[in-house]
């Protein structure tokens, strides 16, 4: 429903009801709603999947048929190596940072229908936003009655039999009937035909046997005589109030469209306060770099008049809709204006695809059935509780109190979910990239895979999985940038590529000295622990006590392990060849990281050069 009301049979209930289908149908995650972060988790798992079988069947093959080692040593050096390609612990550091951060945004009003929500959210650098309910609050009040001419009498009495006679259930009908300034009067008038409002027309209509009265927006009522009666209104709209026209409509037919003229009899201001923190949510978003765009099915002059009150940046920048009659003229406003005025629900859809063309990310609020097209098509959606209940099914992000000042909440929080599993992601991949090549070249030069399974959940344990868990659990406003796999295998690679010719190197000079497997071993450890340390030290940067703590505690963790479960572990202590061997390659660990760092980034900036 759009317009008017309706009756109903109910053929189907419960679960066979068409809704409750469409519910659970949308409640299903397809591949395109997933996150976009889970997505190119799971790609990587997928990835990584198809790579360890066949790559674990050729080590132990070359370890036991061609190395003709015994099949202890070529079972766990095979298991080493898949252990070390597995992100164990990714999936749940990823669940466990979007619950915690579900429960936050709950604790502060916030009902997430989709985990999307909390990454898009995050990530969004246009937000649209309508007038009513987001910039001003939801009530409603009557500033004034302004009669044109002399018709005050006839025009309230006429407006009052109007009101009692409509059908509509909306705020400004509502807030009309509350008035005191428009009293009922006399007998009822006997009704003819109702025309319901309707979001398209922008008008509603009464016709009785005194005549065809019609209460709706001056631009669509007046249509060619608006400029005649414009003084009326002209001040208090570019002040933000809100203006209705009533007036008698001069024709018979409105089965369609008003075909004759209006003779207004009253032009009725109304008006919402902005909100309080309105200027302070605002300027929030313009020190994030996110561009605010309001799209309203109101004048243009009043949406502009609100938008500046709140502080909302170039909001005098603005466009009546009407003249946005193509695709063209629409794409081409989307980045020139701010303040959308008297839009169609259709063109509120098309401003947010015109927008994505232009490569942005962009969020959208809403509250009323006019609002679903653009709603369904934004990247992230957010519905107020006070709104339609359509609206809060097909919404990522519902607003329990109807309070847009959560928004910097939300968008804090979903920063902090993104950038620490980002983060965290990145020390798991160091890991698995480092490991499939190691494989890989054990494989096609034929030496036994160095690295033992519980040697790879040592460094698993205090590189990775204890620091990530805990600094996932940290503050991170800092605004998202660039793809989240992208990110993550340009923080990752470097790490791993040094971790990869450290062992190499390791291996082929430990047997060069005369040092056996375990010192071997041993000495490879001591290497991706350093190499560990140094990346985890990159990422986190700034530091605090916090993350110094986070830091220190993995350092004596791995040390004290090492030291006092040397046999659980298979470590063994290292000859004087052994440790100067270590020493030297670890002195050269942090050049090679920012020597293969800046590598990294120039071929990155490079291939999105040539894109």
């Amino acid at each position: 429903m759009v317009a008017g009301q309706a009756y109903a049979r109910l053929d189907k209930v419960g679960d066979q009801a068409y809704i409750n289908q469409l519910a659970k149908e949308a409640k299903e995650i397809s591949g395109v709603e997933e996150s976009k972060m889970v997505h190119a988790v799971n790609r990587l798992v997928q990835i990584i999947g198809i790579l360890i079988i066949p790559l674990g069947l050729l080590l132990f093959f070359r370890s036991f048929i061609s190395n003709q080692e015994t099949l202890q040593v070529s079972v766990t050096s095979t298991v080493g190596a898949i252990v070390g390609m597995i992100p164990e612990g990714l999936y749940l550091l990823m669940t466990l940072a979007l619950v915690l951060g579900a429960v936050r945004l709950a604790k502060q009003q916030v009902l997430l229908n989709s985990m999307k929500g909390i990454e898009t959210l995050s990530r969004v650098d246009v937000l649209c936003v309508d007038k009513t309910g987001t910039i001003t609050e939801n009530k409603m009040a009557v500033r004034q009655l302004l009669p044109v001419a002399d018709q005050k009498e006839f025009a309230l009495e006429a407006l009052s039999h109007y009101l009692e006679a409509s059908q509509d259930v909306n705020d400004t009908i509502e807030t009309l009937r509350a008035y005191p300034g428009i009293e009922k009067s006399g007998q009822a008038w006997s009704i003819k035909r109702l025309y319901p409002f309707s979001s398209k027309n922008k008008y509603a209509a009464v016709s009785f046997d005194q005549g065809t009265f019609v209460l709706g927006a001056p631009e669509y009522v007046l249509r060619q005589d608006l400029e005649n009666y414009q003084s009326y209104f002209q001040d208090a709209a570019e002040e933000g109030s809100r203006v209705l026209v009533f007036g008698l409509y001069e024709g018979s037919n409105l089965e369609a469209s008003l075909e004759a003229p209006v003779s207004p009899l009253l032009f009725i201001l109304l008006e919402n306060p902005v909100r309080e923190n309105a200027a302070e949510t605002f300027s929030y978003f313009e020190r994030q770099g996110v561009k605010v765009k309001v799209i309203s099915g109101d004048n243009p002059i009043t949406v502009a008049a609100v938008a500046k009150k709140a502080n909302i940046p170039h909001a005098a920048n603005y466009v009546d809709a009407r003249s946005l009659d193509s695709d063209e003229k629409i794409i081409q406003a989307a980045e020139t204006y701010t303040v959308f005025g008297r839009v169609s629900p259709e063109q509120k859809q098309k401003l947010i695809q015109a927008l994505q063309g232009h490569g942005h990310n962009v969020a959208m609020t809403g509250d009323g059935v006019n609002d679903i097209l653009a709603m369904k098509k934004a990247d992230c959606s957010i519905a107020m509780e006070s709104g339609n209940d359509a609206t809060k099914q097909i919404a990522q992000v519902v607003l329990l109190d109807s309070d847009f000042s959560h928004m910097p909440h939300i968008v804090a929080e979903g920063r902090r979910v993104v950038n620490n599993i980002q983060r965290s992601a990145s020390l798991f991949l160091v890991k698995n990239i480092f490991s499939i090549l190691l494989a890989l070249t054990s494989t096609i030069f034929a030496f036994t895979y160095p690295l033992q399974a519980s040697q790879m959940s040592l460094i698993s344990g205090f590189t990775i999985g204890i620091p990530g868990f805990l600094l996932a659990l940290e503050p991170n406003k800092a605004r998202i940038r660039g793809r989240f796999l992208e990110t993550v295998l340009k923080n990752a690679l470097p790490a791993a590529i040094v971790d990869y010719l450290a062992v190499l190197v390791a291996v082929y000079c430990g047997h060069w000295l005369g040092l056996s497997p375990k010192e071997i071993s041993t000495s490879s450890i001591i290497l991706l622990a350093v190499v560990g340390f140094v990346i985890m030290y990159k990422l986190i940067r700034p530091l605090n006590r916090i993350k110094i703590g986070i830091m220190l505690l993995n350092i004596a963790g791995i040390s004290l392990a090492a030291l006092l479960l040397p046999r659980i572990f298979n470590l063994s202590g290292l000859s004087i060849a052994g440790i100067l061997m270590t020493v030297l390659l670890s002195l050269l660990l942090e050049g090679l990281i920012w020597f293969f760092q800046f590598l990294t980034n120039k071929t990155v900036a490079l291939y999105k050069k040539r894109k």
